[in-house]
């Protein structure tokens, strides 16, 4: 499989449901600020619900740091508000929820289970120039965490406020960066 790290982000026109109403979300709307796209199974399911829900608590402080976070299934925006209206859990959720029933947007991040017509559990950080700098993909039994994700988007946005520098494993904001050069090498 190819690497979409620093690729673009796939074309695309979606429906959404966000904020009680439903609106049309591109991918010329998310290049200009971060973004993180949570992909997910299916609506009215049972992991999926607990890290939309995990999201929904970090929103935010994700908000304050310019991220938006986009949800997508290959649900319709129709069956998003419905779960959102009948979910204690994901009635917490802001963001938007695309609905992709075409897979179109779940195929251009290539996490579409075809045999299925459903999304992996894909997890992308989008940089404002609209580039993926982050990329994981989990096992459908296996949650995701927000605050984890949070850190990653600290480090992934004082990388690219700090030129030449760089974030060590475990990096918490705050915490001290390496400046690759001749020097280090070895010494790490």
């Amino acid at each position: 499989m190819a690497s979409i790290i620093n690729q673009e982000i796939p074309e695309f026109s979606a429906d959404a449901y966000v904020n009680g109403e439903f609106k049309t979300i591109t991918s010329e709307d998310v290049k200009g600020n971060w973004a993180i796209f949570l992909f997910y199974p299916a609506d009215f399911t049972f992991v999926c619900p607990t890290e939309l829900e995990d999201m929904a608590a970090h929103y935010d402080e994700l908000q304050g740091l310019g991220v938006e976070v986009y949800s997508v299934s290959t649900d319709t925006h129709f069956t998003h508000k419905a779960w959102h209206d009948s979910s204690e859990a994901i009635g917490k959720v802001q963001y938007p929820m695309i609905g992709d029933p075409t897979g179109k947007i779940t195929r251009g991040f290539n996490v579409m289970i075809e045999e299925a017509g459903l999304a992996e559990r894909g997890t992308f950080l989008v940089d404002p120039d609209g580039l993926i700098q982050v990329a994981e993909i989990h096992a459908g039994g296996i949650g995701r965490s927000a605050k984890d994700m949070l850190r990653k988007v600290k480090a992934a946005q004082y990388v690219r406020e700090n030129d030449g520098e760089v974030c060590p494993a475990a990096w918490e904001q705050g915490g001290d960066t390496l400046k690759p050069s001749l020097d280090l090498v070895g010494k790490i």
